[in-house]
């Protein structure tokens, strides 16, 4: 079994990355909107404070957390949008206070859970590493969004190695969510990460094929950018359908970010 380890150490990198950005913040950009619809920065770090919440709960009181999943069906469309509300509502310095003591308790209990072990979620159970690794892809997601509020361009890490890993291990769960059909066989994906590495999965002499930079899989796979803007290309039918609905995050598909310039033609169609 995977040591989760690196995973959980570049978690910490990533999060401490996005402190940094937001540590100096004065009440006016906190209230600043982002790409998300009716969000501020202030509403990105609540939602990833209750999130790192919840997550905590999974990993150690079940109970607790299945309670919160209750709620939630209550009021499946509010529930995230809710929560980012009511953090967004404290004063910064104690939003940010509450977001470096959750995302801390998070890594503790993760680092302290039992070899094997599987959590609650709400989409499919998760292992330490995969809930790791979900933790940083929201971590990194919501970070462009402030990013993109604040004007400030990031530089990409290697740390979307993870993410990337995440996005093809959820395939399946993307075109499911979509009623779509599941290929039975692997897909070739070849991705080239920050630092010029080629990263690849499934087998070589696949049918269907994805290829491209890593920061533009990772972009589509959070619904950070449309396809229509980023450089993949698909190579086969069904790989060509898995990248217009995939998607590494649990629950419905969002309506994702519309394309800069609808006039042109999707850069990276499929072949």
């Amino acid at each position: 079994m995977a040591d989760p380890t690196p995973v959980l150490d570049d978690l910490r990198a990533e999060s401490a990355e996005l402190d940094r950005l937001v540590a100096e913040l004065g009440p006016e950009q906190w209230a600043l909107p982002t790409p998300a619809p009716g969000w501020t920065v202030a509403h990105q770090i609540a939602h990833l404070a209750w999130t790192d919440r919840s997550s905590v709960l999974a990993v150690t009181d079940q109970d607790a957390f299945s309670r919160e999943v209750e709620k939630a069906l209550t009021a499946p469309g509010d529930f995230v949008d809710g929560a980012a509300e009511e953090g967004a509502g404290k004063p910064s310095a104690q939003l940010l206070a509450d977001w470096r003591s959750d995302r801390e308790a998070l890594q503790g209990a993760l680092r302290a859970a039992r070899t094997g072990a599987r959590f609650p979620w709400y989409g499919p159970p998760m292992s330490v590493t995969s809930m790791a690794t979900a933790r940083l892809m929201e971590t990194w997601a919501h970070g462009l969004d402030i990013a993109d509020a604040l004007g400030v361009v990031r530089t990409p890490t290697d740390r979307l190695r993870h993410i990337v890993h995440l996005g093809v291990r959820t395939r399946d769960f993307a075109l499911g969510m979509h009623g779509l059909p599941v290929p039975f066989e692997e897909f070739r994906v070849e991705l080239t990460g920050p630092s010029g590495e080629l990263w690849t999965y499934g087998p070589e002499d696949a049918d269907d094929r994805v290829t491209g930079p890593a920061l533009d899989f990772c972009r589509l796979i959070t619904q950070r950018a449309h396809r229509a803007d980023l450089a993949l290309t698909a190579v086969g039918p069904d790989a060509d359908r898995w990248l217009d609905v995939a998607q590494a995050f649990a629950g419905p598909p969002g309506e994702g970010r519309a394309p800069t310039d609808k006039g042109d033609a999707p850069e990276g169609a499929a072949e």
